[in-house]
């Protein structure tokens, strides 16, 4: 069970003898309130903002804190809210500098040089066995998965893999291709 922390009965300026007990709460808290600020906070400047806001808040709601033996929870929770609503209000800041923050563009490749190399692997892949570069084809410019090369085919997946293989290495060794492995 829950004990009510505020009443919402008396809105009416806090008198002065909440005032010192309010002083002595921060006196006796403060430390073990400003490290629970400072885990909410990327430094000890925001930290100490963030606790004198929260505490603020209490006071002025002070007279309405029923159970006095929950005022840590009742600070804790205000600081928490306090941050939050703090987060939510950020903006991001703009600043002036000397060069645009864009990413280096990557130059694009020479289309003659893209051709050069197409032509260069389709020769390669017309050099192999029939069978073979019909499943080169399925897998890779076809984009067919294993069990689909294998069905269209009408064989097993394992042959399909390894006669894809077989086919790789082949591609690997062929010199024509050389230049492109380096």
């Amino acid at each position: 069970m829950t004990t009510p922390v505020c009443s919402t009965a008396s809105r009416a300026a806090t008198p002065y003898h909440a005032y010192s007990s309010f002083s002595s709460y921060v006196r006796a808290r403060g430390p073990m309130l400003l490290r629970t600020a400072r885990s909410l906070t990327a430094n000890a400047s925001d930290a100490e903002d963030l606790l004198q806001t929260a505490l603020t808040k209490t006071y002025v709601a002070w007279d309405r804190i029923e159970d006095h033996r929950a005022l840590d929870g009742y600070v804790r929770r205000a600081l928490l809210n306090t941050r939050t609503s703090q987060w939510r209000k950020r903006k991001v800041d703009e600043f002036a500098c000397e060069e645009l923050p864009e990413p280096e563009t990557v130059p694009a490749p020479d289309p003659a040089d893209q051709q050069v190399l197409h032509d260069a692997m389709w020769r390669a892949v017309m050099k192999l066995p029939d069978r073979q570069r019909a499943m080169v084809v399925l897998r890779y410019y076809e984009d067919l998965s294993e069990a689909q090369t294998a069905e269209v085919l009408g064989v097993s997946v394992g042959t399909v893999k390894s006669a894809v293989s077989r086919a790789l290495g082949k591609l690997r060794e062929d010199p024509e291709l050389e230049p492109i492995r380096s």
